[in-house]
């Protein structure tokens, strides 16, 4: 009986000592975020408003901070804080179960039925949909630069 409880101890240990590295594997790159995602939330897109437009006024899970007067992007704290609630709608390493990828992608790509933005993305092959997938999917998939 004692060896079955040492060997659950032994278990849960090595599982609680694998934890970490998965997680840190799967981390969410801020530096990727404020560069690559955060402008997609101003970019203007035919036929629709900016992300920023409706998400900085809403009441809903994914709340864009606002930007100063006269600013056209937002601040170290703002960033941050966009960071946070953006990260909180995404499945590190899942992009096809992160809520703010399907949301505003048509349905027949995979999205969600209803979005009151109207379709941002037709399908997952829309370059800015990319760029949302590849900070999802972690540190790996981010650390691209951007291109110029």
């Amino acid at each position: 009986m004692m060896r079955n409880r040492l060997g659950m101890v032994m278990a849960v240990a090595v599982t609680l000592g694998a934890a970490p590295a998965f997680s840190a594997e799967q981390a969410l790159n801020y530096a990727f975020f404020k560069t690559r995602v955060e402008p997609i939330f101003l970019k203007k897109r035919s036929d629709h408003v900016r992300c920023y437009v409706c998400h900085s006024d809403s009441n809903n899970a994914f709340k864009l901070q606002k930007l100063a007067a006269g600013s056209k992007s937002w601040n170290e704290e703002q960033s941050r804080r966009n960071f946070e609630i953006a990260s909180q709608l995404v499945m590190p390493g899942d992009p096809a179960n992160s809520i703010l990828l399907l949301r505003p992608l048509a349905p027949e790509a995979g999205g969600f039925p209803y979005h009151s933005g109207g379709r941002q993305f037709a399908n997952k092959n829309d370059p800015d949909w990319k760029i949302l997938a590849q900070w999802v999917r972690g540190p790996k998939q981010a650390a691209t630069p951007p291109k110029k």
